[in-house]
């Protein structure tokens, strides 16, 4: 079967879980980088035929807005998708179900779902490795009875429930903004590579706050270690959330 993967991933874990799923389901086709600020997502269109798998992080309980509104302007065509969303082992609470709305409201058909966990991309030390040798066989086994309920057509593709809440929870306000030290080359890799083009490509150096969605993608890609955010910050945010991580959590799959 033809897959197509729809991905935002600005630090590689969420493509680390699609490319799992995808791996056992068939040839992937096409990859759709729900990143990259240059594609016109209004002229994507997808097969009936095609079986998308449709994966983003969860900020904060929700949707990154940048991923829903690129992946809204894409034209499913009524393919099958597959959706998921990944998180630092806290919690996911309605990015699930918010990511199902946006996939059925551009022409998509939901026939599974999973909330799978990868490594925190601000507080590394929380589902650090993450997925592992223990999730990739999970996800393995998933995709699985994935390709069986695909090839079973008497089957109702929807006919199974995606946690979340309507309304959904408030999206959080601002976040932690990387900036630049003295190693910084002005090479402007971050700011090619920014989601957000919140990095001034004239002056890598500078950031625009109201624009940065604090993704991590800039602090992953320097090839410096130029980027950081504020060591204060991230232990105090480490230890806020030490209770939320400290136990394990496994993928929840709904089919």
């Amino acid at each position: 079967m033809n897959i197509v993967q729809i991905v935002f991933s600005p630090t590689g874990g969420t493509q680390k879980v699609a490319d799992t799923l995808t791996e056992q389901l068939g040839t992937t086709v096409r990859h759709i980088d729900l990143s990259d600020a240059g594609v016109d997502f209004s002229s994507v269109q997808l097969e009936k035929d095609d079986i998308a798998v449709i994966a983003v992080p969860s900020f904060g309980g929700r949707v990154p807005a940048l991923a829903s509104g690129r992946l809204s302007a894409v034209h499913g065509n009524q393919a099958r998708c597959v959706l998921v969303c990944v998180y630092g082992n806290r919690a996911y609470e309605d990015t699930l179900t918010e990511l199902n709305d946006v996939a059925v409201s551009c022409g998509f058909q939901t026939v599974a779902a999973v909330a799978a966990i990868a490594e925190h991309s601000i507080a590394h030390q929380y589902a650090a490795g993450r997925p592992d040798d223990q999730d990739r066989k999970t996800l393995h086994d998933f995709a699985e009875k994935i390709a069986k309920k695909l090839e079973d057509t008497s089957r109702n593709v929807s006919a199974f429930e995606i946690p979340g809440n309507h309304p959904y929870k408030k999206a959080g306000s601002g976040g932690l903004i990387p900036k630049a030290d003295s190693n910084c080359t002005n090479c402007g890799l971050c700011a090619e590579h920014c989601p957000a083009q919140a990095i001034s490509k004239e002056n890598p150096r500078n950031t625009d706050s109201s624009k940065c969605i604090s993704c991590m993608r800039c602090v992953a890609q320097c090839p410096q270690s130029a980027r950081k955010v504020s060591s204060v910050m991230v232990s105090a945010v480490a230890l806020a959330l030490k209770k939320s991580f400290s136990a394990r959590k496994e993928p929840e799959l709904y089919l």
